[in-house]
């Protein structure tokens, strides 16, 4: 007890001469006595109890770079260097996906214009981020992600502003331009002549029918440089939960619940991306982007990763074969299925097959025959998801979508299709994007209808994160739940702040990867700590989009071995009646089937 004694006065008096409390030579003194009583572990005890004194953390300098996404576009990452101990330290990175909008059947010229529009983008965004937001947030505590979003939030705004500026004077450049030659050009233009010839009565008719859908909201701009906003937030969280030696799934957990750590956390169902439905195909069905497979709440994310994977190698097996199988039932049915199959094998960028179909039945029968083949049902041993992508359906002309080639339906007659489809293919249990996201009148009746037995789910409504939220109210189409994808400007603590409302809501929360995707596994974390109940990742091809699969796979192994993984649920909620949430049923898989 008195060798302990006299160690803890030695190490209290060296602490005190750090502080500047003692003289050097008493403090050579208790050094060397701490030296003779324990000279094997002399440095890691003297340095862990100094290390209790050193400053925390601080951001010391931010790195941008361009770095090119997983189809070799252009793309931001941004590095966190912080003080630790007195010495610069790297700390963490994060890559921006890419997101586009482009149509699939674009002109080429609109193509390069967005090419070039995105690398002037990128080069902004690393100029921000060497520059401004590296000055800026320098010395900032990297735990402290309410002010720095704080601070990049306003840095944003100011931009805007700049931005907002410069089109205000580039227009009144213009109009003075334009008052200069209105006296010249006013005598060889009569008032009403042109207009009474260009808007006869046909005008006036055609005028008519476009109203008669609403007309379709215009694109959003995306200021050149946001990228810097996104990338920057998502960097300093990397680099909070880094310091705070805590994976990022738990801190983001820990940054919504106000610093509570939860007991158990839920992993988020994978949305998985069977096949892309290319709209420009020559095969006739329009109203199918993507077909994704959700697992049963029931298994174990490995054991639904395999059945996936299962059913992805029976397409592909189906694609190699030609003819009749021998000895399969219901041949003549399979045969003209199988012909759906045999265009040429693709990988599309959404990391799946790309398959064209002539209906919606031949499709969902495919599907059917393919589970079957291995052993599995739909409806029980595996679940579909639609994304039907119907904004770019619409026939502007006509006032309706185009769901097969030359076949056209009113958003009302939409509604009523949803409704027959899901009765016929009760496994179909979410539909995303049925409807444009200014048919919400069309929306509020699909909802009704099938909110019990399907998931309504809008995803283009919510492009831009940041403008969904209204007060403490979210400005979308009524539906089950809604896509966040972190790109451009959005911050963490928008993520945040818009799940919470989403949660109060009775909303449910899908995090997705944009169209095109870069390496960063951090959406996965995101999307765990946040609680979202599913995860659209795209397919299992592709080494960037593998990649955040893998690390699901890993944050499973992790809760699981720490006793803090809960089972997810399925529930739907009936709109029409606000009733309590109806379940799937439970189904328990049997083991030899993976």
């Amino acid at each position: 007890m008195e060798a302990g004694g006299r160690r803890g006065r030695l190490r209290r008096e060296a602490a005190e001469y750090y502080r500047g409390l003692r003289v050097p030579e008493r403090m050579e003194e208790a050094l060397n006595e701490l030296f003779l009583q324990r000279p094997d572990d002399l440095y890691g005890e003297l340095a862990n109890y100094f290390s209790k004194f050193s400053k925390p953390p601080v951001i010391c300098k931010l790195v941008g770079r361009k770095l090119f996404d997983g189809v070799g576009r252009p793309t931001l990452e941004v590095e966190i260097y912080c003080t630790v101990k007195n010495y610069e330290k790297r700390i963490c990175s994060t890559v921006m996906a890419a997101h586009s909008q482009i149509p699939e059947n674009a002109l080429p010229e609109i193509i390069e214009a967005n090419e070039k529009e995105r690398n002037y983008s990128v080069h902004t965004a690393v100029e921000w981020v060497n520059e401004s937001l590296n000055t800026m947030l320098r010395h900032l505590d990297p735990t402290d992600q309410c002010q720095a979003d704080k601070m990049l939030g306003e840095y944003f705004a100011n931009k805007v502003e700049e931005k907002k500026e410069i089109e205000r004077q580039e227009k009144e450049k213009q109009e003075e331009e334009a008052a200069k030659a209105t006296p010249a050009s006013s005598l060889w233009h009569p008032a009403s002549t042109p207009k009474q010839k260009k808007g006869g009565r046909p005008a006036t008719k055609v005028s008519v029918e476009v109203a008669s859908i609403p007309p379709a909201e215009p694109a959003e701009s995306v200021l050149c440089g946001s990228l810097a906003i996104g990338g920057t937030s998502l960097a300093i969280a990397k680099a909070g939960a880094t310091v705070s030696r805590v994976p990022l799934y738990l801190y983001t957990a820990l940054l919504k619940h106000h610093q509570e750590s939860p007991k158990e956390m839920t992993l988020p169902l994978p949305m998985v991306t069977l096949l892309n439905c290319e709209k420009s195909s020559p095969t006739k069905l329009k109203l199918v982007k993507e077909v994704m497979v959700i697992p049963p709440v029931e298994l174990s994310l490995k054991q639904g990763i395999k059945r996936v994977l299962d059913i992805q190698k029976e397409i592909i097996r189906l694609l190699g074969s030609s003819g009749k199988k021998p000895g399969s039932r219901a041949e003549s049915t399979r045969g003209k299925a199988q012909k759906a199959l045999l265009p040429t094998l693709r990988i599309s960028h959404l990391g799946c097959l790309t398959l064209g179909y002539d209906s919606l039945e031949q499709l969902l029968l495919q599907m059917q025959i393919v589970c079957s083949n291995i052993g599995l049902e739909l409806g029980t041993d595996m679940y579909l998801a639609i994304n039907c992508a119907a904004h770019d359906l619409m026939d502007y002309e006509k006032g309706k979508y185009e769901i097969l080639t030359g076949t056209f339906k009113s958003p009302d007659e939409m509604v009523a299709m949803y409704v027959e489809m899901i009765d016929n293919f009760p496994f179909i249990i979410a539909l995303i994007d049925p409807l444009r996201k200014e048919d919400r009148e069309q929306w509020s009746s699909i909802c009704c209808a099938l909110g019990s037995k399907c998931y309504v789910i809008a995803e283009d409504a919510a492009t831009q994160i940041s403008k969904l939220k209204t007060e403490q109210n979210i400005n979308i189409v009524t539906c089950s739940g809604v896509v966040l994808k972190y790109i451009n400007q959005t911050k963490v603590s928008d993520l945040i702040e818009l799940t919470g409302i989403l949660d109060g809501q009775r909303h449910i929360t899908i995090l997705g990867s944009p169209d095109v995707e870069s390496s960063d596994e951090s959406l996965v974390d995101l999307a765990v700590g946040l609680g979202a109940r599913f995860l659209k990742l795209g397919g299992l091809s592709r080494g960037e989009r593998v990649a955040k699969y893998n690390r699901l796979l890993a944050i499973e192994e992790e809760l699981a071995a720490n006793g803090a993984l809960r089972e997810a649920k399925l529930e739907f909620v009936a709109f029409a009646e606000e009733s309590q949430p109806e379940q799937l049923p439970d189904v328990h898989p049997s083991p030899e089937k993976d």
